[in-house]
């Protein structure tokens, strides 16, 4: 899984510099920096994410817009971003909220279209890499505690969609992933294979980028 990984992504910044490298003069390649907050969630095989499970964190990186046509580029980014899920509970023994937090380090590489001169919408794929990973309570219960990266899958993977507005050099927009990896590792329980936690990552992105070049 993770020579894979390294070869995807070998092969993917390897094409996006070749592309670089291949443009006309007279087309406009465009770097930059982003940032955005983040309202991200877990769902579980064949359900709906709950939206009261929301936990709020941020992504920041860098991207570069690479154009095929005056409509339509290519555009890779390198982001670090949060994501998890936060669990409310409330019985006789005890209420709070526990937060599931989850790190990456995540390459989109998506197709954009410019609408407009100003509107564009974009879609294409994601592959993320944990980087930690830790559970925290507060309530009835503190705790602050670090998960064992052993114990969750290392590589996430998903689908990415989102709008986008334009202000030469700013632009802001909206954008959705959804993961198609599981968090959790297979485990042999008493006999039985289990997967822990079996849900998978959503997340919903309000971004601000700003055009360096």
């Amino acid at each position: 899984m993770q020579s894979n990984f390294l070869c995807a992504l070998t092969l993917f910044l390897t094409a996006s510099f070749g592309m670089l490298h291949a443009q006309d003069n007279n087309v406009n390649t465009e770097f930059g920096v982003k940032g955005g907050f983040n309202m991200s969630n877990l769902y579980g095989s064949g359900d709906d994410v709950d939206d009261n499970n929301v936990l709020y964190g941020f992504n920041a990186g860098v991207y570069a817009t690479l154009p095929i046509s005056d409509f339509i580029a290519i555009q890779p980014e390198i982001l670090f971003t949060t994501k998890g899920a936060e669990f409310e509970y409330n019985n006789a023994f005890a209420s709070g909220n526990t937060k599931f937090k989850l790190n990456y380090i995540e390459v989109p590489l998506l197709v954009r279209v410019n609408v407009t001169k100003n509107f564009n919408i974009h879609a294409g794929g994601y592959a993320s890499y944990l980087v930690s990973s830790k559970v925290t309570g507060n309530g009835t219960f503190d705790f602050d505690q670090d998960i064992d990266r052993d114990d969750l899958n290392k590589f996430d993977a998903g689908i990415a969609a989102g709008v986008g507005v334009d202000f030469d050099p700013i632009s802001i927009g909206v954008r959705y992933n959804y993961g198609l990896t599981t968090v959790g590792k297979e485990r042999t329980v008493g006999g039985t294979t289990i997967t822990i936690p079996d849900a998978k990552n959503s997340n919903l992105t309000v971004y601000l980028s700003y055009k360096l070049n």
